[in-house]
């Protein structure tokens, strides 16, 4: 999906924090990677850095190709003798492991079905122009969401002479197989060093959009030059903030009080409660002055943003079992980005 879709080179510790919820049968994994090593090593086929990998041997490799979504009535499998008020639908794939039919989720009449190739057939034209590569694609929630990274040839440098702090930048589509989310997409950036998303809503720079279904190949060209000229757009104005955030000075009582303002001291004194929070504040203030990631950009707005968000990222427990962390990671949790959100704002507001 970096998990997530675009994170390579993560550490031991980090894996052993991180479910990644790829979708995993018999040993397979519905999950492609170009670069090495995979993330946690599951993909089931892993490019050379180099490669210029083809959307369909994207699909492929990804086992995500020939999956027929499709509905089915309800009303076709419950016994004759009961009466059937409802208009619901399965949705049913074909399995990518065994073929078998899967059930994904039961929808209303109105539901529309997306195939895998449909939502990798915007991205053809972004690659048609020279202007991406294909990153990575899988399937996590058991085939319920579907996803795909493009790394976008745009590096976002501070301090080149100096610190040499890079940003990668990252276009993530995606959709779901059971009404959850339309066909979508978003620009991603990720720190280099870490891989953490730094995922930020910024004014006058759109980030996130949904994809419309395009019948002519004109269409799905103007969407694709759409998707570039935001991602462009959104990178400038990303640099901008970042390059203001690393020029903020931040002392280490800021970055305490910081820590304490955006996660207060539980009122509930309970000893989980505090063993949660004590956890949470050393996590934090470790990455903050003693982490390699952060090693030549603490003492800056830069240094604190990157601890808060990379805590999130890789070393927090995830609300949901089943959704595990690399949807957060991934950049396509909304709730994850609020949060980011939330800290860019607490950490400008002490210049």
């Amino acid at each position: 999906m970096s998990v997530h879709p675009v994170i390579i080179n993560l550490t031991n510790k980090r894996k052993d924090k991180m479910a990644h919820n790829l979708e995993m049968q018999d040993g397979e994994v519905a999950f492609a990677l170009r670069g090495a090593p995979a993330w946690h090593n599951l993909a089931n086929r892993i490019f050379a850095q180099d490669e210029n990998v083809s959307t369909a041997t994207m699909l492929e490799e990804a086992k995500l190709n020939n999956w027929n979504v499709r509905l089915s009535d309800v009303a076709d499998h419950i016994p004759t003798t009961w009466r059937n008020t409802s208009d619901n639908f399965y949705v049913i794939r074909d399995n990518p492991f065994d073929q078998g039919t899967d059930v994904l989720s039961v929808v209303g009449k109105r539901y529309k079905t997306v195939q895998n190739e449909e939502l990798f057939q915007f991205a053809d034209n972004v690659l048609d122009n020279g202007a991406a590569k294909w990153e990575s694609a899988g399937s996590i929630k058991k085939g319920k969401v579907v996803f795909g990274s493009l790394d976008i040839p745009r590096e976002i440098v501070l301090d080149p002479q100096g610190v040499n702090d890079k940003t990668k930048l990252y276009l993530i589509v995606w959709t779901s197989h059971d009404g959850s989310v339309a066909v979508q997409a978003a620009i991603t950036p990720v720190r280099v060093v870490c891989q953490n998303t730094l995922n930020l809503a910024m004014k006058g720079a759109k980030q996130s959009f949904k994809i419309r279904h395009t019948q002519t190949a004109e269409g799905r060209i103007v969407q694709a030059r759409q998707a570039l000229g935001l991602t462009f757009a959104y990178a400038d104005e990303f640099q901008k903030q970042a390059q203001e955030l690393f020029a903020q000075s931040v002392t280490d009582k800021q970055f305490s009080d910081l820590i304490r303002s955006l996660y207060p001291k539980p009122e509930d004194t309970n000893k989980a409660s505090m063993t949660r929070w004590e956890n949470k504040v050393i996590t934090l203030d470790d990455l903050y002055h003693n982490s390699p990631t952060n090693s030549a950009i603490k003492g800056t707005g830069w240094g604190a943003f990157n601890a808060l968000t990379e805590r999130i990222d890789y070393y927090r427990s995830s609300r949901n079992n089943s959704d595990g962390l690399m949807i957060a990671a991934s950049g396509f949790d909304p709730i994850v980005t609020a949060e980011k959100n939330k800290i860019l704002k607490a950490v400008k507001s002490l210049a």
